[in-house]
């Protein structure tokens, strides 16, 4: 044992019992206090003359003659309801010489006594006001801070000094490489730290070293406290894990008593894995230029660096840390020799959905016509957040329908509730608001399928669901991409745009429904000129940049207001000629968008390939996948077109929401 660890150890003990002591001390001190003010405010002094005219007013039921005073009750006093302020109300008076006092006591009927006195020693007096009080006060807060220890980790005065790190021995992390799915890359730059902690002689006797720490950087949901379980139950050591937000407390000096107390632990069971979870909540930079600071959080991070500068790492002790915000943390953090490896958790391509899939479903009776490839190539962009929350939706909605297994039907229709929510069927849209949608809907299918770098629509409908749409065109792609070219943004553009292009073509009308496309159409078009570098008047020029990448992706610009002006007027330029393009393409196709949306009103949800079917001069009816018809439906015209349209300025569809595309180009 550490000699130097034991002094400290009992020093912090007396510490401890001092202060203790002073508490009960303090709290004895402050109840003497309050009693005697207590007694005071239920007794007053009289004088003697007052005291004998009250006698002879026989206003006095007894008296009790002490060894420095007489002690007077009031006939009121003696006759009022017990507990009452007026029946614990005491008068008192000094003694006099005075012979006459108890013959006019015995005149008037007043009782009268005195008082023995108490025989105990200044010793027993002492004991009794002051050593009996401190110790009852004294045990009763040695019980509370143990017990405050104990519900907040121990250690200190209740415990707010102690690492609450949540300890998993050996494999009791119970998670593996084996449940980790999609991420290879990560996976491949762990397997070397599992080797070092297995096998640590083969690394030093070439003189390496092992990293010290590892940053896990992704986007929610990607799996990087999943791969921190896995590293740990590979290794077969013990892991830590902890929040970087339980470092941080209100008092100064906490967190970064908890940051020594962690690597203590966790130097006395090495080889072992610290996991901190949400490291930039401890990490932000430390920037002077800010106006104040958080004094608790920067001496929890210099803690914190001190402690990985200082410990060997020959011992085997590990630090894996995980953010979403890898742009806010400090400098100092990420230099070599403190995490010397970034490890991106990014999201998984086709094969690591499909492989993610089968790990979220090895549990799940699954029914023989599950094609798991399918459902991969259709959540581009999902994490395995995502992916499990679909399995999972599936198996309820089979619960639902009375099946013992899930089939392709239930991962389809739950990915589409993941995206666009479940179906509203209390909404009721009046015939004009359906007609609008459908020719809406149709719009976005019909442009979609005229262009050659658009993804083939999979199905239409325009039923509403709880997300606010009121209809929406799901586009499936055929391969994964990985770069967007200028033409495929374009497409996509004109895609977005040609619901409104379709309603002002058939209604000469405009509808709030195309709010989220004309956002959409706008970003992208943006994006195009400030990030892509794909504008011909500002050219291959930087004009903003993105933050937080691995949360919501927000980009500002970093430009002049004069070059702010002229990309607004270039964005404004590029979704015009997108929009004219959308429209002619209508025009050139009306007899298709009228066949089409008149199939669709009558049936309100279609697949892409009955759509396809129409555009080839085929009747849709005869592909298997056709949709049944709904009963009480509208009633479509003999030759399956609508109704003449009107005008109409009700709210229309909104395209849904799909999980966020993956980013193309180089970075």
């Amino acid at each position: 044992m550490n000699p130097k660890k034991g002094k400290n150890g009992n020093k912090r003990s007396l510490n401890g019992i001092i202060t203790i002591v002073i508490w009960a001390l303090v709290l004895t001190v402050l109840f003497n206090y309050i009693s005697s003010l207590y007694n005071n405010a239920n007794t007053s002094e009289i004088s003697y003359s007052k005291f004998l005219q009250m006698v002879q007013s026989d206003e006095i039921q007894s008296v009790t003659v002490g060894s420095d005073s007489i002690t007077i009750i009031t006939k009121k006093a003696a006759l009022a309801p017990s507990g009452s302020q007026e029946a614990s109300k005491k008068l008192y008076t000094g003694i006099m010489d005075d012979s006459n006092l108890i013959s006019l006591l015995e005149k008037h009927n007043v009782e009268f006594k005195s008082e023995i006195p108490q025989t105990l020693s200044p010793v027993m007096n002492i004991l009794l006001t002051w050593i009996l009080p401190i110790g009852v006060m004294y045990l009763l807060l040695t019980l509370l801070f143990r017990n405050m220890g104990n519900r907040l980790g121990g250690g200190g005065l209740g415990g707010v000094g102690k690492a609450n790190a949540k300890v998993y021995v050996e494999r009791k992390t119970g998670v593996t490489f084996a449940d980790v799915a999609g991420q290879d890359e990560a996976k491949e730059s762990l397997e070397e730290i599992i080797d070092f902690l297995h096998n640590p002689q083969k690394y030093t006797a070439i003189g390496a070293k092992l990293p010290k720490g590892a940053l896990l950087v992704g986007s929610p949901g990607t799996g990087k406290t999943l791969l921190a379980k896995a590293v740990a139950g590979e290794a077969n050591v013990p892991f830590f894990s902890i929040s970087g937000s339980d470092f941080v407390e209100m008092f100064v000096g906490v967190g970064a008593s908890r940051v020594r107390d962690l690597f203590q632990q966790a130097a006395k069971i090495a080889p072992c894995i610290i996991f901190i979870d949400e490291n930039d909540t401890i990490g932000k930079s430390r920037d002077a230029s800010r106006f104040g600071g958080n004094d608790e959080r920067e001496q929890t991070l210099n803690q914190l660096l001190a402690e990985l500068d200082g410990f060997d790492p020959t011992k085997g002790v590990i630090v894996l840390a995980a953010t979403n915000r890898p742009e806010v943390l400090d400098k100092a953090l990420l230099r070599p020799g403190r995490f010397d490896r970034r490890i991106t958790v990014d999201r998984p391509n086709l094969a690591g959905r499909l492989a993610t899939l089968q790990v979220h479903t090895r549990n799940i009776r699954l029914a023989e016509d599950v094609d798991l490839s399918r459902i991969a190539q259709a959540t581009a962009g999902a994490v395995g957040a995502d992916l499990a929350n679909l399995v999972n939706e599936a198996a309820l909605r089979a619960v639902r329908m009375g099946r013992h297994a899930v089939n392709q039907e239930d991962l389809l229709v739950s990915f589409e509730v993941v995206i666009a929510g479940t179906e509203k069927k209390g909404t009721v849209l009046t015939e004009k608001e359906k007609r609008i949608v459908a020719y809406h809907e149709v719009g976005h299918a019909l442009v979609a399928a005229k262009q050659k770098n658009a993804q083939p629509v999979q199905k239409i409908t325009i039923v509403p669901h709880t997300q606010g749409a009121l209809g929406y065109t799901m586009q499936l792609p055929e391969e994964e991409k990985f770069l967007l070219s200028k033409d495929d943004i374009l497409t996509e553009i004109r895609t977005l745009l040609a619901g409104r292009a379709a309603e002002q073509l058939v209604f000469n009308t405009q509808t709030s429904g195309a709010a989220n496309d004309i956002e959409r159409a706008t970003d992208m078009a943006r994006k195009m000129i400030t990030q892509f570098g794909m504008s011909d008047k500002f050219g291959m020029v930087a004009l903003g940049r993105v933050q937080s990448q691995f949360l919501e992706g927000v980009a500002t610009l970093d430009c002049a207001q004069e070059t702010c002006a002229a990309v607004d007027r270039e964005v404004m330029e590029i979704i015009a000629g997108c929009y004219t393009e959308s429209v002619q393409l209508l025009k050139e196709n009306r007899e298709m968008l009228d066949k089409v949306a008149g199939y669709l009103f009558k049936r309100e949800t279609i697949t892409g390939q009955e759509m396809m079917a129409i555009l080839e001069g085929k009747t849709p009816e005869e592909t298997s996948l056709s949709a049944p018809v709904p009963s009480g439906g509208p009633s479509p015209s003999s030759d399956g077109e609508l109704p003449a349209p009107e005008h109409s300025p009700e709210q229309g569809p909104r395209t849904p929401p799909s999980f966020p595309p993956q980013n193309g180009g180089d970075r």
